[in-house]
């Protein structure tokens, strides 16, 4: 089969011919039909992770991954699976004991695998995945529009669902939608699909991106693009009577996105992180306290969450914002998305 491998960090990945992968009793081999690119994908190539784990390498990587029951293996329920079904793979595959693996969130293991950081990943024809990480989809979706659900379609959807949770949305409320790339344009729907009526809008610095946004319902669009913090306040405010927003989804996670989105968070507000662009934050302390706000993490999604989403695009609930390319150009694409010129999101179509 086709793999793409990372043998050398701040390399381009090798394009080999692989022998297929063997698959344990409960797992199954699905053979890959498309897998969006993530900018994890740039930041595992170009050794950001390296601090926080040495994966051994080769690493084929892609990790928003969609395909077709290929083989099943032996203890797999007959009645879960057949050949043929398509699927989309759940990330996180946690070790089953652990307190958050028993309640379903395998994602904060604190032994999990990901597909896509390790020997197995989407930008190969084929890996094998545990049965219980699978999820099927109908044959009418579209495996390119499914693939992005698994990651930025996932994490966006987990993080409003936390600010939902935080009672932060209510007609009353607004709240702003911070990056708007392959994750932001997500998090734009799900705040009108789960907002509870609160007024959503949108900042970034490049125009196409917030028009995307104004396409899939975002009421308001800022660009921030050379604008002082007190100036994007004031435009806040004329546009919707209120210079604070009480909630914020940060779909990019750069120190001076965090820097300025915390300066627009109001009295009790409550912030959640899914980017991870930058490595660390410096931000005021006294703020946080003296208006009582919540700054939290939301990391991928559970197979729940997953579940949800993908019964919203059965729905046909969310649009997307498409580029398709060919396994020949995985390396092309990683230097587009390193440069911020993708807008939406770009997937690979086997």
């Amino acid at each position: 089969m086709k793999a793409a491998l990372l043998y050398e960090y701040n390399k381009p990945l090798v394009y080999e011919d692989v022998p297929i992968p063997e698959i344990q009793s409960d797992e199954i081999l699905v053979q890959v039909k498309a897998c969006g690119m993530c900018r994890s994908d740039v930041q595992l190539v170009d050794g950001y992770f390296l601090k926080y784990a040495d994966i051994p390498r080769p690493i084929t990587p892609g990790h928003e991954i969609t395909g077709v029951v290929s083989r099943i293996g032996g203890t797999v329920p007959t009645s879960s699976f057949k050949e043929g079904d398509h699927v989309v793979v759940a990330p996180g595959w946690g070790d089953g004991t652990c307190r958050h693996c028993q309640v379903g969130n395998t994602q904060i293991c604190a032994n999990v695998r990901w597909p896509g950081f390790g020997p197995y990943g989407g930008f190969a024809e084929y890996l094998p995945v545990p049965a219980r990480y699978l999820i099927k989809v109908g044959k009418n979706l579209k495996f390119e529009e499914l693939a992005p659900l698994t990651d930025a379609g996932l994490t966006t959807y987990r993080g409003i669902k936390k600010l939902r949770h935080s009672e932060a949305l209510a007609p009353d409320r607004v709240i702003g939608v911070f990056g708007i790339g392959g994750l932001g344009a997500y998090a734009v729907q799900y705040a009108k699909l789960l907002g509870s009526g609160a007024t959503v809008v949108a900042f970034a610095r490049n125009s196409d991106k917030l028009a995307v946004a104004k396409a899939y319902g975002a009421d308001h669009t800022i660009n921030i693009k050379g604008k002082a913090a007190e100036d994007i306040s004031k435009e806040l405010a004329q546009l919707t009577g209120q210079k604070y927003l009480d909630a914020i989804i940060d779909c990019a996670g750069a120190p001076e996105i965090v820097q300025l989105a915390t300066g627009l968070l109001g009295i009790s507000g409550h912030y959640v992180d899914v980017g991870l662009v930058g490595d660390r934050i410096d931000i005021p302390l006294f703020p946080r306290v003296s208006r009582e706000q919540t700054i939290q993490g939301s990391f991928w999604g559970n197979n729940n969450d997953l579940s949800e989403v993908m019964a919203l695009a059965a729905a046909g609930k969310i649009e997307h914002t498409i580029k398709t390319f060919e396994f020949n150009q995985i390396n092309e694409q990683l230097d587009l998305l390193r440069t911020g010129d993708i807008i939406g999101r770009a997937v690979l179509k086997f």
